[in-house]
């Protein structure tokens, strides 16, 4: 079995990503092709996406700029799995509370960026996550806070009582970096139990 896996690289960890889910793959015996995306075009040939962290409103403008943002809608709209992390997560959601970053509103949440504080301030914590057996080692840089979240969303994971990993349909946001250890639960969690891949 193949399944074919975007991670959306005009900015954040793309190699880790990738890593990940192959990794997740290989736990369900299934080859994973990953493609990194850069420009329009090759969205609508992926079974499950990636949005990675790096700096909200440069992701948002380039996505907008390459004609990828109506193809990650049409991805979403079609149910087909995404995983937005950190600042995908904030280009993902309905509300950045910031003028500079178009989001793509395929996430019923609103979000407060760098919530958490700046660089100097990351942290890893164990977090228990819905779905999974034991915590999970979440790296937070930089990291946003889920500050609203509508009611077709349900919260997978919560650090100092405010929402830091959801899910609404196929779409899981994070406000932590999964691909940053050499765990990779979240992206089963997001992919696996979800995706149908044919043979």
């Amino acid at each position: 079995m193949t399944l074919i896996a975007g991670v959306v690289a005009v900015q954040g960890d793309v190699s880790e990503h990738a890593d990940a889910i192959r990794r997740a793959g290989r736990a369900h015996g299934e080859d994973v092709v990953v493609h990194e995306i850069r420009q329009s075009g090759t969205v609508p040939e992926c079974d499950v996406l990636l949005l990675p962290g790096g700096e909200s409103t440069a992701i948002s403008r380039l996505l907008h700029d390459e004609g990828i943002a109506p193809e990650i809608v049409a991805h979403v709209d079609a149910g087909k799995p995404l995983l937005a992390t950190c600042a995908g997560l904030i280009v993902a959601s309905r509300d950045a509370k910031d003028d500079r970053v178009r989001e793509l509103d395929v996430l019923d949440v609103s979000v407060d960026r760098n919530a958490f504080g700046r660089q100097k301030d990351s942290f890893e914590a164990p977090l228990d996550v819905a779905g999974l057996d034991d915590p999970f080692p979440a790296v937070f840089i930089r990291a946003p806070v889920i500050d609203d979240v509508g009611d077709d969303v349900e919260v997978l994971a919560s650090w100092d009582d405010n929402p830091v990993a959801v899910k609404q349909g196929a779409v899981v946001g994070t406000s932590f970096h999964p691909e940053l250890t050499t765990d990779s639960r979240v992206h089963d969690l997001a992919f696996f139990d979800s995706v149908a891949v044919d043979a």
